[in-house]
């Protein structure tokens, strides 16, 4: 009888401390993603950030079962287009402002999807910061931390 293999923690886990770091292997190299949740005023209310190898969706989903939306306007790019985020909305009694994938059959009409421009300013404040930009940070709580830290500054000084 042969004995059972062993494999050591640390080997099947990846290098020791990775899953706090919140960064992912993807074409361009080590990335991490910034998710937000802005008000109608262009104001944050939520940040998430996530390595860069995960889908999209998957970090919006997470994040819109914790929001209050009843009633509210929910606005999103083309990458949070699932099935699943549609019917989580669709419980949550949201008005849906995403536009559809190309692939899907019946493509949702978006009016208001122009307005997104808020939530590139507020990315477009937050990248004149170099220590955001370029992720100097190790952990992804300093990381979001610093994150929370400039925008609460930009926002203060109108930068």
């Amino acid at each position: 009888m042969m004995p059972p293999l062993s494999v050591s923690t640390s080997t099947a886990r990846g290098k020791r401390g990775q899953q706090f770091q919140a960064i992912g292997r993807s074409r361009g190299g080590l990335t991490s993603k910034i998710h937000a949740v802005v008000d109608a005023l262009g104001n944050p209310l939520k940040y998430e950030v996530t390595a860069g190898n995960i889908n999209d969706c998957v970090a919006g989903y997470e994040i819109l079962q914790t929001l209050d939306v009843e009633g509210k306007n929910v606005m999103a790019d083309r990458g949070y287009d699932t099935n699943k985020i549609m019917t989580l909305l669709e419980e949550k009694h949201a008005h849906v402002v995403i536009p559809s994938r190309k692939h899907r059959m019946v493509q949702r009409p978006t009016d208001w999807f122009n307005e997104r421009h808020l939530v590139e300013c507020l990315f477009n404040k937050l990248k004149h910061n170099r220590r955001l930009a370029t992720r100097y940070d190790k952990l992804a709580v300093t990381f979001t931390a610093f994150l929370h830290l400039a925008s609460a500054i930009s926002g203060w000084l109108k930068i």
